[in-house]
């Protein structure tokens, strides 16, 4: 039967599923297995990085059978040149997250690019909509990785953007790990569904083996929003966007006391010191909420179809209550 929408549409894509444009593991190979499998792939570059788009996005063009893909990035870490080198491999989207897309808008549409805008409050939603994103992801507190400090649960915070966005479609982010999460998103009024951490634990992935042991093995309480992590290594993410992570030693140890450790080179030495002898990840071990219902290692595009085969089953039972 498949689920249309105003996102499905948009990109002539079969499914209302697309793959978060997470850094580093969203590569190239995860990205065409999203859009092969009818979802809408998207390439996590990051901050742009040259070298890395040059390894990744070769994939794309050879396994991704012709199909819609596009491009993420950081917004507070690229300049319009990162963008400007990416509208060159004529991706169909580029999503702007975290940080003023504004100076980027004008050259992604001038590619004739649709811009997708994640936004982790109102404020943000309304300067997407003033902006004129094609499509708006709303992301919940409950998503894996980096979001709002300050932010709102999904269930509540999507259906006020799908309200304010109107008609611009929407995608809900955020503890979305199945097909009934998908359908979820669908009752709350998005056109469809943007998942990370589930698309982290499949074959196509670029994580350490042990990360997706470690995904596979979680459960939601072992999940906790964070600055340690990234104090400890040093990053520049904004105070503003804390990390939802697994476990870790740095994190237990620091908890709370984040101005403290900013303040301790001893400390974050050791943080570089451990992770050089492998004793602790190589980087923060990043997994949302749902991961109680990740229980293994597919490959993505079987994935994505099993995802729109759940929602659609789950729309199909509630219909029938």
């Amino acid at each position: 039967m498949g689920l249309s929408t105003a996102f499905t549409e948009l990109f002539d894509v079969e499914h209302p599923i697309a793959l978060a444009p997470m850094g580093g593991s969203a590569g190239g190979a995860l990205t065409a297995a999203v859009s092969r499998g009818g979802g809408l792939g998207l390439l996590g570059s990051g901050n742009g990085d040259q070298d890395w788009l040059a390894r990744e996005l070769p994939l794309v063009a050879a396994e991704g059978a012709g199909k819609p893909w596009g491009i993420g990035f950081l917004t507070w870490q690229i300049d319009v040149d990162a963008v400007a080198r990416a509208l060159e491999h004529r991706p169909t989207a580029v999503m702007l997250s975290f940080g003023d897309p504004g100076p980027y808008v004008e050259r992604i549409r001038s590619a004739g690019t649709a811009l997708i805008i994640q936004v982790t409050d109102l404020e943000e939603a309304r300067r997407a909509v003033d902006l004129g994103a094609d499509v708006i992801v709303a992301q919940g507190t409950e998503a894996g990785g980096h979001g709002a400090r300050h932010g709102r649960s999904t269930l509540p915070f999507v259906p006020v953007v799908v309200d304010l966005a109107a008609p611009v479609p929407v995608l809900a982010a955020g503890g979305i790990a199945d097909g009934r999460g998908v359908a979820a998103a669908l009752a709350l009024g998005a056109a469809g569904a943007l998942l990370g951490t589930r698309f982290q634990a499949t074959t196509e992935a670029l994580v350490d083996p042990a990360t997706a042991k470690a995904i596979v093995e979680a459960r939601s309480e072992d999940t906790e929003r964070n600055r340690v992590l990234d104090i400890a290594r040093g990053s520049r993410w904004p105070a503003r966007y804390t990390a939802r992570t697994l476990a870790h030693p740095f994190l237990d140890r620091w908890r709370g006391r984040e101005d403290e450790l900013a303040a301790a080179p001893d400390a974050q030495r050791e943080y570089r010191d451990a992770m050089a002898q492998g004793t602790i990840p190589a980087l923060p071990e990043w997994a949302g909420e749902a991961v109680d219902l990740i229980d293994d290692l597919p490959s993505a595009a079987d994935l994505v179809a099993t995802l729109a085969a759940q929602a659609e089953d789950a729309l199909a039972r509630a219909g029938r209550r």
